[in-house]
């Protein structure tokens, strides 16, 4: 009998539910993974323009936008390494006079790229939550058709929307602090191959949060339950077809990856929890994982980010989850 396993290359961010999976701590059966550790900006955009890698995290906009264009070379795997409440990020100019989202109406908005799932999240609560629509507002995006997820999935200003390209001679940062933007809904600065804003206005006063960071993610999850998912991942859809069993044994090493990560954050509290610092409230509160893995926990939030993708003009179609995943995952 051969013990001869699948030798695939994969590609994810670095961070606490990946770290494990990058070290090799674990991996799937059958399958021994070649791992490398890029910003997800990049990451995506290669994936999506030369397909190097057999497995990655990838952009769930990006994704479904393809897919609504037709099969893809990947299928998705319902593991979402990283979320977060996007719409926190955004920054706006105090000189703006911007006080609260619907003073974004009429603004010049900055977004690293239009279609990327953080930004589709921000419109999307913008829209929703605070009478706030995306042609309401004038954009102006960082990334270049050549850098672009977008440039790879043929991206469109949709009607109705102005989207101003950003020339490659300046950027988000530095439109800022010049006073050409009056806020931007999302700021990236990490060097990576796509994003070119590297100024930190974290500590300039002459820039703030739009959102309290310390009410409004509560209150928007209180009220919608969702917890934002940016990233899926894929696996080729060729490789899929000849070893349909290979998303489930990835699915299931994630899986075990993020236990891991659980087990240590309860064994390091177990010294709070002892002497009574910590009490049951907490304990019934971290019962509940809020990065649980699956199609099935989480229906409500894919299906939300296709209604937004759908809903923004960036789709011709809502695409339905049993296109972007493996059938045998979507029961998890």
């Amino acid at each position: 009998m051969s013990d001869t396993k699948l030798e695939l290359s994969i590609a994810l961010s670095r961070n606490e539910n990946t770290q494990a999976i990058l070290d090799g701590e674990f991996m799937p059966d059958g399958i021994k993974l070649y791992p490398t550790a890029l910003h997800p900006s990049e990451m995506f955009w290669r994936q999506l323009k030369f397909a190097e890698f057999d497995v990655s995290e990838m952009s769930m906009s990006s994704l479904t936008i393809a897919t609504s264009q037709g099969p893809t070379p990947w299928i998705a795997i319902p593991v979402f390494t990283t979320r977060e409440f996007f719409h926190l990020r955004a920054l706006v100019r105090v000189a703006s006079g911007i006080t609260k989202p619907e003073d974004l109406k009429g603004k010049r908005v900055g977004v690293p790229e239009y279609q990327q799932t953080a930004a589709i999240w921000g419109r999307g609560v913008l829209q929703h939550e605070f009478g706030v629509h995306p042609r309401d507002i004038e954009w102006h995006m960082e990334r270049t058709p050549e850098t672009s997820h977008g440039g790879a999935t043929g991206f469109k200003a949709p009607d109705g929307v102005t989207v101003h390209q950003i020339p490659a001679s300046t950027n988000i940062g530095e439109m800022m602090v010049k006073g050409e933007l009056d806020a931007t809904l999302l700021y990236l600065t990490n060097p990576n191959l796509v994003d070119r804003s590297r100024i930190d206005l974290s500590k300039d006063d002459r820039f703030r949060p739009l959102f309290d960071h310390k009410t409004e993610g509560a209150r928007y999850f209180k009220k919608t339950g969702i917890y934002q998912i940016n990233h899926g991942m894929v696996i080729r859809r060729s490789l899929h077809e000849r070893y349909p069993w290979a998303a489930l044994n990835i699915f299931n090493a994630f899986r075990k990856a993020r236990a891991a990560v659980l087990t240590a954050r309860d064994t390091a509290l177990h010294r709070h929890y002892e002497p009574g610092l910590i009490g049951d409230d907490v304990r019934k509160a971290l019962a509940t994982d809020p990065m649980v893995y699956g199609v099935t926990s989480n229906r409500n939030v894919l299906e939300t980010i296709t209604q937004y993708v759908h809903e923004q003009g960036l789709a011709k179609r809502r695409v339905p989850l049993q296109e972007i995943f493996a059938p045998s995952t979507m029961d998890l």
